[in-house]
């Protein structure tokens, strides 16, 4: 049957369904970007507050670019299933939570509206890390036609920020305060890249109201975690196959979920600690955590699993090899630079991401997880690199990951397959490493991707090695080599017998 209000009472036992009366639900937070991993993980603590009473915090979805959340949503009630996946597990929800959807193109002046109105207490965001239209600098990059155009036109938005201004210039004039912009986007530093994009935005339209802005809304800092792939048609066809319901938005995920917020909210907060979220004063060091463990390791595997012939995350978990080079490249080189975190315990932590990345009922897409690398490996990978190297301890395993993602950039594999590189740098990225082949310099030296890594003698030459022993050895004998001499001295980087220039500063 399909799934909408009415079919609720009549669904599948084994289904959760939503036990409260989503009519009374008030809309105080809109979200802007209602895409997979939204629906696995904002929505679902969402509707655990409703199933606990709490009628306070239903929410307002928002699209504004692609139509296919509205044609599958809409018809559905605002419905969908979230279907959780493990060995041995597998429990489905659905969930209630989103009160409405708005589609911006179709009528923006409801969304300004729904933006502005008094209910509305947070804005939440999933717009991906590269939608924040910042400089290198993390700058609001005011330079654009696009964006100059919208400036003048402010009652005619069309990006993200340029609708929040719109409604928060409407809130001043009203006498309205602000409200909290919460990023849930995967960004070292997500607060502050909001409140840039916001603030750098309202700059452009009226210095007072950039100031107003400033004091009125907050942009606290926020971490996200759960693996939830692209939904693709294996979501739909399980739904409809274990539960006899079609639903047209259905997601997969993980048992596994987490979400750290700096507990600053500008209009009061839903308790979203009654239902795991855990509320700090600083974020940073989750960030860092799981920034450097997880989505680390999620770059390192996706480019050398891929040149060892492997599609998904599950297969390169599945490879005794690959496995123990990602336990050990957590373990030995990346975990020894993080700081402590009170009540978390780095080696449970380590265990519980391998055996998350080996959850072959939630398989990741390696392709993936290779796209976007120039901003993935930077943010990810070369932080432990550059940390290592100023510390002086042993970096073989990540020194391969860099060098997997470099050959990984000429756009064939070892075998000869053509890769599709999928990069807004593509055509600057791919001739560099095809130029430079076993040598790295070309690419080391894109300081706006490498930062200060190209003037490191040591690393040129170690990423070289590791280039040709690739080629060499293939992936399996490279990784193999740096496994078993990773505490050689050798493969140590010895600054004190380095030249002062190469080092880094």
């Amino acid at each position: 049957m399909d799934l909408c209000d009415k079919t609720l009472p009549a669904l599948h036992p084994l289904l959760a369904t939503p036990s409260y009366d989503r009519a009374a639900l008030r809309r105080s937070i809109v979200h802007i970007g209602v895409g997979a991993f939204h629906r696995a993980h904002q929505l679902v603590y969402l509707d655990a507050l409703a199933r606990g009473g709490n009628s306070e915090w239903g929410e307002t979805g928002v699209g504004l670019v692609s139509d296919s959340m509205k044609g599958a949503l809409l018809p559905q009630d605002r419905l969908y299933t979230v279907v959780e996946r493990a060995s041995g597990h597998e429990a489905a929800t659905v969930v209630g939570a989103m009160s409405d959807y708005l589609f911006a193109p179709d009528d923006p002046r409801a969304v300004l509206g729904r933006l502005a109105h008094a209910e509305t207490r947070i804005v939440t965001l999933t717009i991906t890390g590269d939608g924040y239209n910042l400089d290198a600098n993390g700058d609001f990059d005011d330079s654009g036609a696009t964006v100059r155009a919208e400036a003048l036109r402010l009652e005619r938005p069309t990006t993200w920020f340029g609708f929040l201004v719109a409604a928060l210039a409407r809130r001043r004039t009203a006498g309205l305060g602000g409200f909290t912009v919460l990023s849930c986007d995967n960004l070292a530093n997500s607060g502050a890249a909001a409140e840039s994009a916001v603030v750098g935005f309202a700059q452009m339209v009226d210095h007072t109201l950039a100031r107003w802005i400033r004091r009125h809304v907050s942009f606290p800092n926020g971490m996200v975690d759960r693996i939830t792939p692209v939904p693709g048609t294996a979501a739909p066809q399980l739904v409809s196959q274990r539960f006899g319901l079609v639903d047209r938005a259905p997601v997969l995920t993980e048992p596994f979920r987490q979400w750290v917020i700096e507990d600053s909210f500008a209009a009061g907060r839903p308790p979203l600690e009654d239902v795991g979220v855990e509320l700090v004063a600083d974020v940073a060091p989750h960030k860092l955590m799981k920034s450097r463990l997880l989505n680390g390791t999620h770059s390192a595997m996706a480019y050398l699993g891929h040149l060892a012939g492997h599609r998904t995350t599950a297969q390169m978990a599945a490879d005794p090899i690959m496995r123990d080079y990602l336990a050990r490249l957590m373990r030995d080189e990346i975990a020894p630079l993080l700081p402590p975190i009170p009540g978390v315990d780095l080696g449970t932590y380590r265990s519980t991401v391998l055996d998350r990345l080996g959850n072959e009922n939630i398989s990741d897409d390696l392709s993936r997880l290779a796209a976007r690398g120039s901003t993935k490996v930077p943010a990810y990978l070369l932080p432990s690199l550059v940390e290592s190297r100023r510390a002086g301890v042993p970096n073989p395993l990540l020194i391969l990951a860099v060098a997997a993602w470099f050959r990984y950039l000429r756009g064939h594999d070892l075998a000869g397959e053509p890769i599709d590189v999928a990069d807004v740098r593509r055509d600057e990225l791919v001739p560099l490493a095809l130029a430079g082949g076993t040598d790295p310099g070309p690419l080391l030296g894109l300081r706006s991707v490498m930062g200060s890594l190209g003037d490191d003698l040591w690393v040129r030459s170690e990423i070289s090695r590791a280039l040709r022993d690739l080629e060499r050895l293939g992936v399996h004998g490279a990784v193999r080599m740096r496994l078993s001499a990773s505490r050689d001295a050798v493969l140590r980087p010895r600054l004190s017998d380095e030249k002062e220039g190469s080092r880094i500063s």
